[in-house]
C-alpha cells in the first residue's frame, strides 16, 4: 500500500486513532511532528523517513524497516520495536524508555544522548552504534552484539549486559554501577571509570 504525501497528511490529520498502516510503503515519506501514537505500523517500510519529532509512544513496529530513517527527538517510549531494522537511522535525542527493541538491527545507529531506560535490547545487534551519554540504566542488553558500539559518558547503572558481546566498544567516562555483565565479552574494549 502506497501514499502521496498529501493522502498521508490527511489520513494523519484524520479523526483514526489508532492508525492501521501496517505493511504501507512509506518510504522516504516526511512525518516529521506527526502525532502517530499507539499507530499500527507493523512491517511497514519507513526506510529514510523523516520522523523527528514524531509522536510514536505506544506504536506496533514490530518488523519494520526504518533503516536510514530520521527518528531524532521522536517519542517511542513503551513502543514495539521488535525485530525491526533500524540500520543507520538517526535516533539521537529519541525517548526509547521502556520500548521493545529486541532482536532489532541498530547497526550504525545513532543514539546520542537517546532515553533507553528499562528499554529491552536483548539480542540486538548494535555493532557500530552511537550510544554516547545515551542513558541505558536498568536496560536489557543481554546477548546484546555491541562490537565497536560507542558508550562514552553512557549511564548503563543497573543494566543487563550478561553475554554481550562488547568487543572493541569505547566505554570511556560510562557509568556501570551496578550493572550486571557476567559472560560479557569485553576483549579489546576500554572501560573508564
Amino acid at each position: 500500500m502506497e501514499f502521496t504525501q498529501e493522502e498521508l497528511n490527511q489520513l494523519i490529520n484524520s479523526s483514526q486513532s489508532p492508525l492501521w498502516l501496517n505493511n504501507a510503503d512509506l518510504s522516504g515519506a516526511n512525518l516529521s511532528g506527526a502525532d502517530l501514537a499507539k499507530a499500527r505500523l507493523l512491517r511497514a517500510n519507513l526506510s529514510e523517513a523523516n520522523l523527528s519529532g514524531a509522536n510514536l509512544s505506544g506504536a506496533d513496529l514490530t518488523y519494520a524497516n526504518l533503516s536510514q530513517a530520521n527518528l531524532s527527538q521522536a517519542k517511542l517510549g513503551m513502543a514495539a520495536l521488535s525485530g525491526a531494522n533500524l540500520g543507520g537511522a538517526d535516533l539521537s535525542g529519541t525517548d526509547l524508555e521502556a520500548a521493545d527493541l529486541s532482536r532489532t538491527t541498530l547497526s550504525g545507529a545513532d543514539l546520542s544522548q537517546a532515553n533507553l531506560q528499562r528499554a529491552n535490547l536483548s539480542e540486538a545487534n548494535l555493532s557500530g552504534a552511537n550510544l554516547s551519554e545515551a542513558d541505558l540504566s536498568e536496560a536489557n542488553l543481554s546477548e546484546t552484539t555491541l562490537i565497536k558500539a560507542n558508550f562514552t559518558g553512557a549511564n548503563l547503572s543497573g543494566a543487563n549486559i550478561r553475554e554481550a558481546d562488547m568487543t572493541g566498544a569505547n566505554l570511556e567516562g560510562a557509568n556501570l554501577e551496578g550493572a550486571d555483565t557476567e559472560l560479557a565479552v569485553l576483549t579489546d574494549g576500554t572501560i573508564d571509570n
